[in-house]
This record gives structure tokens, C-alpha cells and sequence, in this order.
């Protein structure tokens, strides 16, 4: 049975879906009396690769949460006149025009005394390390000050598109401000007042030009390109001492990516045999004064890294409680949609005891990734190193295998059979059938009678996850009602 099932997937214009059994499919969905631009609408959707990502830039309180927020459509970014509010989340899905990108928020605090190096410049570059195109927003009531024209230099030298976004022009009086900014060099200004959207719909058009239509699908299609790794966790949770001890046993090559004024490191790391790309996320090397920013930039870096990797190993300080941190940093990875690995450190610390209780913590509070391969590891001792190759190659095949259509709607009928949906309100919904349109994660759309409850789309991930393996990797459902236009046949 299991031969049929196949990791990876070309990029095809019907997504996962080869030419006979995507031809098969719609046959399928018109014999349920599906509308063909509703299912190739929702093929579409769920079968995107990665989206292009969007990075919003600028000094502190010229609006860019606000615009954010605008972007969005809800406010979900934390908008606050004091600078040094800090966010778990700093990127968030967004559309416009029917295309779908994600923006990440790089919201502003205060400089600090060591100034613009250790903070302006600093947020704008882990954004847009990761970025397709580059939002640059400008307080057009202030013009471009000395902060302004030192981010340019920035963005001049990532040598990203940019939008030029010349903010706070609430009326025909403000234009003349938002004129002025030509001179940074960046083209046309666009004056918008994100807080009322006056003038939000022309500059986002103007990014939907600047941004691809999918970033290149880089992942593992380099020949002989290393697969990509981020290790995040927590600050002090021995992310470097785990990157130095794998380093140091088999060092191939250390790259210095130059342009950035921060001088990431990536390694490339020989590994069972394997070279493997570690995307260093091992600490800031700035000495930030101000707390909250310093949260903040391991938040946004952490977000950086796992964006640019296909796989996020997890590292949990074991000889500790499960803290809240631990979780938000799982979160973002279960939400970026990448493999998954968790790695517990400093597990040879650990008396009976406190591997009780570590065992009882994991159950409750890791319970959103008990699929994930679990490695207990010691940094400092280079204990059970070996397992890590292992479980990020389980990780990576759960992350790109592919169900074909035929074997899937089989499975799909034996669980409607069996585990039908509970009645509620005198109806039963129904799955009526479902393809798995994309992988790197694995990406399914449900076609269905009525509404399918979260319970009922949890027990069908569950199920999924029995039958064909998917250890490793996160999970995306989403569901198609049929709607109701009379007895059709």
C-alpha cells in the first residue's frame, strides 16, 4: 500500500495533481455538483508553495503597525504611541487582488544609546534578509531624516524591489510632503494615511508588482544544495553549544553572507555522512540595552531563520520546566509549515525524578506536535548526536510525501463509513470526497456536504497521520462546502 505513496511532487499548474488524475478529480467534483471555478479556487489556495513575503521597514513610530494592521484587514498587529511593545507574532497572511503574501511587521522601539547600528538598522536587516520585496514607510509629516537615509543605504544594498510608502498624508495638503520624499532615491513616494486607508489600495498594487508570484521554489531542487536546518529555541538554551559540538566533529565550511551589518554565519556541517545547512540563529551578537527589544529581535530573528529553512530543529532545555517561550517558538513553527524536530538538551542532567515530570510536561504541553521525532541530546557532551540525522530525514520525508487522489478518497470513504460525522441540528455533513493539493507541508482540501466541525477535522488529521506516516510535519486541511442550490443530481 505504501508504495503508492511518494514524497515530493513536481511543480505542476494543477499543483500536486498530475494532468489524468486531476482530470479524474473534476469529474469527481461535477458528479457532486461542485462548481469547477469553486474547486479550481480552492486547488489553488491550498496548493501554493511558499507565499512571497513582504517586509515592512522604517525608524520607530512613523505607523508601520497601523499599516500593517490596514495590509491585514484586522488589527492584529500591537499598535502603541510607547515604543518597546513587544510581539510573539511578527508576521501575519494577507491579500490583495486575490493574491495571497505574508507580511512580516518589523514595529519599531526606541533606539537605544548605542544607537541606529544596534537598532534601526539591526530589525530592518533581519526582515529583509527573508523578504521578496521591501515596504519602506516614511513619516511624511517629518520628511526623511538622517535614520531614514541610513535604512536606504540598507535597502540599496539588499538590493530588494522597494515601495516607498510616504505615511500620514490625510489630505490634499499633505501631498506636497509626500513629493519631497523623491529624494531618497527610492522612486515614486506613495502617499497613504494608514490610519484612515486613504491611499492604501494604489501602494499595495503597487507591491502585488514587486512581488513575485511565488518565490522561487528553492527548497532541496539545487543539485547536490544542502538541505536547510534551523536551530531555535529559547535565549541560553544551548543553541550554540549544540552548533558548535555538531561543527567542530566535522566542519565543512563556515560562509560569511556579506551585506548585512550584522555578518550572519550559516554553516555547512557534515552530518552522517550528509551536508546539511545550519541557519544561525544562535544568539544576537549586539549588546541591546532595552529588554523588551532584545525579546523582540530574538522573536524576529527566529522568525527570519525559520522562514529561510525546510526544516526547524527545536531545542528545549530539559533540566527546566516547559515554559510559555518553548511554546510560542513551536507555534512558529508548526505555523511557518515546516519539518519539525524537538530537541531536548542537557538530557544526561537529568535524575528519575525530573524525567517524570518532563514526560508529564511534554503530554500537556507539547501535545500540538506529538508527531514531531523527539531526540534527547546533550550539547556538552556530544551525547546521542547520532539520532539527530535520522529524525530530520523523517522529518523531511513526512514533509514532502504525497497521497495519490485514488488511494486518499479510498481512505476517506472507509473513515465516513465507520466514523461518520455526529448529526447536528437534524443534518449530517458529509465528506464527499479530497485531494492532497501540495506538499512542503502537506497540504489537503476536503470536499464536503456541510459544515465539518474542528473535532471531526482533527480526528481526520489524526487518522491521516495513521495511515500514511506524515511523522514529522504539520498538517493544513482546509474544507469546501457544497452549496445549496437545489436537488442536483
Amino acid at each position: 500500500m505504501n508504495d503508492q505513496i511518494h514524497s515530493g511532487g513536481s511543480d505542476h499548474e494543477h499543483g500536486a495533481l498530475g494532468d489524468a488524475e486531476y482530470a479524474e478529480f473534476m469529474e469527481l467534483a461535477a458528479q457532486e455538483g461542485f462548481d469547477p471555478e469553486e474547486v479550481e479556487g480552492a486547488l489553488g489556495e491550498a496548493g501554493h508553495g511558499p507565499l512571497p513575503v513582504l517586509a515592512v521597514v522604517g525608524r520607530p513610530n512613523v505607523g508601520k503597525s497601523t499599516l500593517v494592521n490596514r495590509i491585514i484587514g484586522r488589527r492584529e498587529a500591537v499598535v502603541q504611541d510607547k515604543p518597546g511593545v513587544t510581539r510573539d507574532r511578527v508576521s501575519y497572511e494577507a491579500e490583495w487582488a486575490g493574491r495571497r503574501f505574508k507580511v512580516v511587521d518589523t514595529g519599531g522601539w526606541e533606539q537605544d544609546v548605542l544607537g541606529l547600528d544596534a537598532s534601526v538598522a539591526a530589525q530592518a536587516e533581519y526582515a529583509i534578509e527573508t523578504a521578496d520585496a521591501v515596504v519602506f514607510v516614511v513619516d511624511s509629516t517629518v520628511g526623511a531624516t538622517d535614520t531614514d537615509e541610513a535604512v536606504v543605504k540598507l535597502l540599496r544594498r539588499a538590493k530588494k524591489p522597494v515601495v516607498l510608502c510616504a505615511n500620514k498624508v490625510d489630505g490634499q495638503s499633505g501631498e506636497a510632503d509626500a513629493t519631497a520624499l523623491w529624494s531618497l532615491g527610492l522612486g515614486q513616494p506613495h502617499p497613504v494615511s494608514s490610519l484612515h486607508g486613504r491611499g492604501t489600495g494604489d501602494m499595495l498594487d503597487a507591491v502585488l508588482d514587486a512581488l513575485p508570484e511565488a518565490p522561487a521554489q528553492s527548497f532541496g531542487t539545487a543539485v547536490g544544495g544542502p538541505r536547510r536546518i534551523a536551530l531555535i529555541g529559547r535565549p541560553n538554551v544551548g543553541k550554540s553549544s549544540l552548533l558548535n559540538k555538531v561543527a567542530n566533529e566535522d566542519r565543512v565550511v563556515v560562509n560569511e553572507l556579506a551585506g548585512t551589518t550584522r555578518d550572519p554565519v550559516d554553516e555547512l556541517i557534515t552530518l552522517g555522512g550528509i551536508t546539511w545547512k545550519f541557519i544561525d540563529t544562535a544568539g544576537i551578537r549586539r549588546r541591546v540595552h532595552l529588554q523588551e527589544g532584545a525579546d523582540y529581535y530574538a522573536s524576529l530573528r527566529t522568525a527570519a531563520a525559520v522562514e529561510k529553512a525546510e526544516v526547524a530543529v527545536i531545542l528545549i532545555d530539559s533540566s527546566e520546566s516547559i515554559s510559555v517561550q518553548d511554546q510560542r517558538i513551536v507555534t512558529m513553527a508548526v505555523e511557518a509549515g515546516r519539518a519539525i524536530v524537538v530537541a531536548f538538551n542537557k538530557w544526561d542532567t537529568l535524575d528519575e525524578e525530573r524525567r517524570y515530570y518532563l514526560e508529564r510536561e511534554i503530554e500537556t504541553e507539547l501535545a500540538q506536535v506529538a508527531w514531531a521525532p523527539r531526540v534527547n541530546v546533550s550539547a556538552l557532551t556530544g551525547r546521542h548526536m547520532e539520532k539527530l540525522v535520522p529524525a530530520i530525514e523523517t522529518a523531511l520525508d513526512g514533509w514532502e510525501t504525497r497521497v495519490p487522489t485514488g488511494r486518499l478518497n479510498a481512505f476517506l470513504g472507509e473513515i465516513v463509513a465507520s466514523h461518520p460525522h455526529p448529526i447536528r441540528g437534524g443534518k449530517q455533513p458529509r465528506i464527499l470526497f479530497g485531494t492532497q493539493a501540495g506538499t512542503k507541508p502537506p497540504r489537503f482540501v476536503l470536499f464536503a456536504s456541510g459544515f465539518l466541525e474542528h473535532g471531526y477535522r482533527r480526528f481526520v488529521e489524526r487518522r491521516l497521520r495513521e495511515e500514511f506516516g506524515f511523522e514529522g510535519t504539520p498538517i493544513h486541511i482546509s474544507v469546501r462546502v457544497r452549496e445549496k442550490r437545489g436537488r442536483n443530481k
